[in-house]
């Protein structure tokens, strides 16, 4: 008869759930956190959402003069494939729905860089009633002063966003107020049965 030279403590319990655990755990471990930054700084890609004139300089960034695919940063079509929300210029009431539900479609991890004196103070527009700033909207990362903004600004705002992940300064966030996102946000028309009910159609 011979005995086990270790000793220690044996755990039973859901093996799925003790994986979980242990790669969350082992995911925010040095150095594979810091991979991980590092593979998303450039891995930004920004989704196509050109809300106003900005989006010329927008386009001028990613042309084969200053090529913002060097640094990492792609744009693509689909809000689920992307990462990155410019909102280049003045955001309209209408152009904010789509912005915040773009937005809210984006996996995480996800940033919002605003371009343009617009999207800062309103601009020209400040004192409009059909203009939402986008901080009031979105968790807003980086704002590129400028009417318009310079194709160099953009690529330093993507720089600068890139060592801020590198730095691991980046955790899901979303706007602290949300009166202003909860008054954009409702219904614009009345549901179809509240409609035929008040004007005594049957819906047979």
């Amino acid at each position: 008869m011979s005995t086990c030279p270790r000793s220690g403590l044996v755990f039973i319990g859901n093996l799925d759930e003790v994986a979980e655990k242990a790669t969350k755990w082992l995911l925010n471990k040095k150095p594979i956190k810091n991979l991980i930054d590092w593979a998303i700084s450039f891995s930004l890609w920004p989704v196509h959402l050109t809300t106003s004139c900005c989006g010329a300089e927008f386009a001028a960034t990613y042309a084969p003069k200053y090529d913002g695919e060097r640094l990492g940063s792609l744009p693509f079509t689909h809000p689920r494939n992307t990462n990155l929300l410019l909102v280049e210029g003045t955001l309209t009431r209408k152009m904010a729905r789509v912005a915040r539900i773009v937005w809210e479609q984006m996996p995480w991890p996800k940033f919002v860089i605003a371009m343009g004196a617009c999207a800062i103070t309103g601009g020209l527009f400040y004192n409009s009633y059909n203009i939402i700033r986008p901080a009031d909207i979105l968790p807003v990362d980086y704002f590129i002063p400028g009417c318009p903004p310079t194709p160099e600004a953009v690529l330093r705002a993507v720089i600068e966003l890139q060592k801020k992940v590198r730095r691991g300064e980046w955790k899901p966030r979303d706007v602290k107020d949300k009166r202003i996102l909860e008054e954009l946000m409702r219904p614009v028309k009345e549901p179809t049965k509240n409609y035929y009910e008040e004007r005594g159609i049957p819906l047979d």
